[in-house]
């Protein structure tokens, strides 16, 4: 399986377009299924290009991009990561798991040492994908304004 990571780039806006408008992986995340407006689209992704202080990598398998994949500074020298396998043929393959593995070297090659992640309680694969690197189930994060997601799971790594 070649996979590798690449930093995103100008061209990849038509993966964030589809894939945050895609109700199955909207239910895994954040659980808002309301559509996203173009502008809010281009709103997002030009915030994600112009970021100096975080990394956003693109997935890729070969030459097709099929994911997403951010490590983003949070307090307290923590950093928090996000990942979506947008492209379903390629969900549930090991792909994601790899993209952590990755991160998390490049992670440790910059000197970051602690990372976390939230995950919906119920995403099973997912959880089990972060155990296998090396994620550790560290309490529930509630957040009560939020009826689509009223709490997530936070895993960290040391």
């Amino acid at each position: 399986m070649d996979l590798k990571l690449r930093k995103i780039k100008i061209s990849d806006k038509k993966y964030f377009a589809k894939w945050w408008r895609d109700k199955e992986l909207l239910k895994l995340t954040s659980g808002i299924l309301k559509r996203i407006a173009d502008e809010k689209v281009n709103e997002y992704f030009q915030k994600m290009l112009a970021d100096k202080n975080n990394l956003h990598y693109m997935i890729l398998a070969g030459r097709k991009v099929i994911g997403y994949i951010a490590l983003q500074k949070r307090k307290l020298g923590w950093h928090e990561t996000q990942i979506v396998i947008g492209e379903k043929n390629y969900q549930g393959k090991g792909y994601g798991t790899k993209a952590i593995k990755l991160l998390i070297n490049k992670a440790r090659r910059i000197n970051l040492k602690k990372i976390y992640l939230e995950v919906r309680p119920d995403n099973v694969r997912a959880i089990r994908a972060y155990e296998k690197c090396g994620f550790k189930k560290a309490g529930i994060k509630k957040y009560p304004k939020n009826k689509n997601l009223p709490q997530t799971l936070k895993m960290a790594l040391y």
